[in-house]
């Protein structure tokens, strides 16, 4: 494990191949408040930088394994997920539902001060009587998160996820919206967010917190103001 100058903070990554947690690698590489990033996920990254350390963990339903690489960290960026009808419904609920939680308990034991920024979504209900399997879910992990015990969580329910770049969309409504997102986003601003936004402010929550804000639950139009508040937001 790479060891942080002193006053830089440790910060794990979860996700880093998929679209919001490649980004919330790369942000997290190039912010100067952090001194180590661990990547944890399935399959490697091809990549390599001097704060990068890269764990593969293929079983997130036993994450009992981590927790000497989870020791001594000061927060989690946990963007793990799939996408709704590209898995069964018993599978996306594993995904979502059981593997955070199992994750959120082995870095509780190991690093009990961390921060934990969560890619929710928008909708997400803890109330539980959703139609929408996936709102169901997504609140059912937020209710675990926030009993967790971590001193400080961050759940970020973006809207429409901008790709910023080229990529396969995994159904027709991702390729619509793609090809609309130019009037989408001047019509209904506060129904978009860019991919590499959405990573800057989880990164950043996790590592600096969020101020004056209140939380823990970011909507998109929260989250844009976050994003404004660090630098201009991009077209």
């Amino acid at each position: 494990m790479n060891v942080p100058p002193a006053g830089q903070k440790r910060v794990v990554i979860v996700g880093a191949s998929g679209m919001v947690g490649g980004y919330a690698l790369r942000d997290a590489l190039e912010n100067s408040a952090v001194g180590s990033v661990t990547s944890i996920g399935r399959r490697k990254l091809g990549i390599s930088h001097t704060k990068l350390t890269e764990v593969l963990h293929r079983d997130f339903a036993d994450c009992s394994a981590l927790a000497g690489v989870l020791s001594e960290q000061d927060a989690a960026v946990f963007c793990l997920g799939t996408y709704t009808g590209s898995v069964s419904d018993a599978e996306l609920r594993t995904t979502t539902v059981d593997y955070t939680v199992e994750f959120a308990r082995v870095l509780r034991g190991s690093s009990p001060g961390a921060a934990f920024s969560f890619l929710s979504g928008g909708g997400a209900d803890p109330t539980g009587r959703s139609r929408i399997p996936f709102a169901r879910y997504k609140g059912e992990a937020e209710n675990a998160l926030l009993a967790a015990g971590f001193p400080r969580v961050y759940l970020f329910r973006p809207a429409y996820i901008y790709p910023v770049e080229p990529r396969k969309e995994p159904n027709f409504s991702y390729r619509l919206l793609r090809t609309i997102y130019p009037a989408f986003r001047v019509l209904f601003p506060n129904q978009v967010i860019r991919a590499d936004d959405l990573s800057r402010a989880m990164v950043d929550a996790a590592v600096r917190g969020t101020g004056q804000r209140q939380g823990p639950v970011f909507e998109n139009r929260d989250i844009r103001a976050m994003v404004e508040s660090l630098q201009p937001q991009r077209p």
